[in-house]
């Protein structure tokens, strides 16, 4: 059994994940591959049995939990703006996404779809991202105001790592959504960070 501590904040740090990939591909053009995975599949498992299961192991959540001590730590150094940006607008689009409950009923038709095609293809199949980015393209990305990703146009020009993207903004979304769910708010970012802090560093020790 997980910590409360760390387990409340879980879906934080796939918040955090999603955006660290994106940036990642955006400027090599490759991510951790066992993060992107975990953190695609996190999309179609709605049905979890624990708040960890939904990103199969802590482990799976390395990459997020580093992003998440060296944002919110208080060294100035390790901030990054652009990280900031990202994970600022993912959660912005969780709220407007909540005040549409048509979309929400959209989203999750278009993810049991997936699910379904998974029946036939395996995950790793470009068909499942790009259905995954499709989704996101389709239904979250109108809400708001597009997310601007930087990187190198030579990496983004390339219709693979463009599906990718959006898919791990899908994937940033859905973990916004589950932090939510978990009482998780914009707020507690600032009026909770040590709080926030310890639980995100205890759970690197345990992946350690």
């Amino acid at each position: 059994m997980l910590d409360a501590d760390i387990e409340n904040n879980l879906a934080l740090a796939g918040v955090c994940q999603a955006a660290a990939l994106v940036q990642q591909l955006a400027r090599k053009g490759t991510a951790d591959n066992e993060a992107v995975e975990a953190s695609l599949s996190s999309i179609l498992v709605t049905d979890p049995e624990t708040p960890q299961h939904v990103f199969g192991k802590l482990g799976n959540l390395h990459v997020g939990y580093a992003t998440l001590v060296s944002q919110i730590s208080d060294k100035q150094a390790t901030k990054d703006t652009e990280l900031t940006r990202y994970i600022a607008s993912i959660l912005g689009l969780e709220r407007k996404l909540a005040k549409k409950p048509k979309a929400m009923q959209e989203l999750g038709e278009r993810i049991s779809h997936v699910q379904r095609q998974l029946a036939h293809v395996d995950f790793q199949n470009p068909q499942i991202v790009s259905s995954l980015a499709s989704i996101y393209s389709d239904v979250v990305s109108p809400l708001a105001p597009r997310i601007q990703v930087a990187g190198n146009p030579d990496y983004l020009g390339q219709p693979a790592t463009q599906h990718k993207v959006r898919a791990l903004l899908l994937a940033g979304v859905r973990a916004a959504v589950m932090w939510r769910q978990m009482g998780g708010r914009r707020r507690n970012i600032l009026f909770k960070r040590k709080q926030i802090l310890n639980s995100a560093v205890k759970a690197l020790r345990l992946i350690n």
